[in-house]
């Protein structure tokens, strides 16, 4: 299998309020950056959109590490908390239910496709690919 590197970033302004999404993919040195945005979205939605968008974008299966500073996206998978949801019926600890299941769905039929593992990177410092992930997700956002 190939080795991917996705690196992604979701952007809003107001929660709800518009916002953008970006991911670069990266393979044998290529690089292929995508963005969108959505008129009237969460935060969250636009985290999950950025790796929805970029593992969709592989043709076939993958070995593919995830770069995000969400941590709500990074830590739901890493740590097993949508495991856990799943197997609550889409509710968490507290008995509420889990905001964004459709997304949450999509990523783990992705996930059964590709093999991923997410890594948490702390977002607007020195990461250059989450920063220019940044930049893309907010003019997408600016140009809705």
């Amino acid at each position: 299998m190939k080795d991917v590197e996705l690196y992604t970033d979701g952007a809003c302004s107001g929660n709800p309020g518009p916002g953008g999404y970006a991911a670069i993919l990266i393979y044998n040195n290529v690089e292929k950056e995508i963005s969108g945005a959505e008129a009237s979205t969460t935060n969250n939605k636009m985290e999950m959109m950025a790796v929805l968008k970029g593992l969709e974008m592989l043709k076939e299966p993958c070995n593919v590490t995830v770069y995000s500073d969400s941590a709500y996206v990074v830590n739901a998978i890493e740590k097993g908390w949508i495991n856990s949801w799943k197997n609550n019926n889409w509710r968490k600890a507290d008995k509420k239910e889990v905001k964004n299941i459709d997304l949450w769905e999509r990523l783990l039929k992705l996930m059964d496709l590709h093999k991923v593992k997410f890594v948490k990177v702390k977002g607007h410092s020195s990461n250059e690919y989450n920063n220019r992930c940044d930049k893309l997700a907010v003019k997408a956002r600016e140009n809705i």
